[in-house]
């Protein structure tokens, strides 16, 4: 998993952001090898109590593998702040 890649949309007023396009995560598929870009309504997080139950998951769009992999603290930060859909278990 990369960072999230954006477009940017006009400059907003002086001293705040630009409104940013939408956000696309550089993956890669464990089974079939492809590498791809989602969108994050594609992307699911999970964060759990602990680092092995925090992950992102997603459906290779090559070979419809489902795929789940760890998300450590900056995927999270990436995953998050790109407006990756996220539930919290406990």
């Amino acid at each position: 998993m990369s960072g999230p890649r954006g477009g940017q949309a006009a400059a907003g007023p002086p001293g705040r952001p630009a409104a940013a396009g939408p956000v696309c995560f550089k993956a890669a598929c464990p089974d079939c090898r492809a590498r791809f870009e989602l969108d994050a309504a594609a992307l699911r997080l999970v964060i759990g109590g602990s680092r092995r139950t925090t992950f992102y998951s997603f459906t290779c769009p090559e070979c419809a593998a489902a795929v789940r992999k760890p998300a450590g603290e900056r995927i999270v930060e990436l995953l998050t702040g790109g407006g990756v859909s996220t539930l919290r278990s406990v």
